[in-house]
């Protein structure tokens, strides 16, 4: 694990540095304002978001994956079905058979 500590003049330059790399597993945010804690969550682009802790008591259908080169895909949870899931849709004009059967 890696921790940079890198200045910052506001918000939105915060989030672009955080998005300014190849990678996006996890990111952290650590604020008292409620409010900025959904909106810069909602804007990092990292598959896990922790606000103001590192994610104890995770439970473990919970989904888990990165973003960018961070991974593919979901482990864990309802997205963790998806994964294996192909989904098609058939459609069968019952009203007008075909040959006359």
């Amino acid at each position: 694990p890696v921790l940079t500590v890198t200045p910052f003049d506001g918000e939105e330059e915060a989030i672009a540095l955080a998005n300014g790399t190849a990678y996006g597993l996890g990111g952290y945010v650590h604020t008292q304002n409620l409010r900025r804690a959904h909106h810069v969550a909602s804007a990092l682009d990292a598959g896990m978001i922790h606000v103001n802790g590192s994610g104890e008591g995770m439970t473990p259908c919970a989904p888990f994956g990165g973003m960018k080169q961070s991974g593919s895909g979901r482990l864990g949870g309802e997205a963790g079905l998806h994964e294996f899931l192909r989904v098609k849709n058939v459609w069968v004009n019952l009203a007008k058979p075909v040959g006359g059967q």
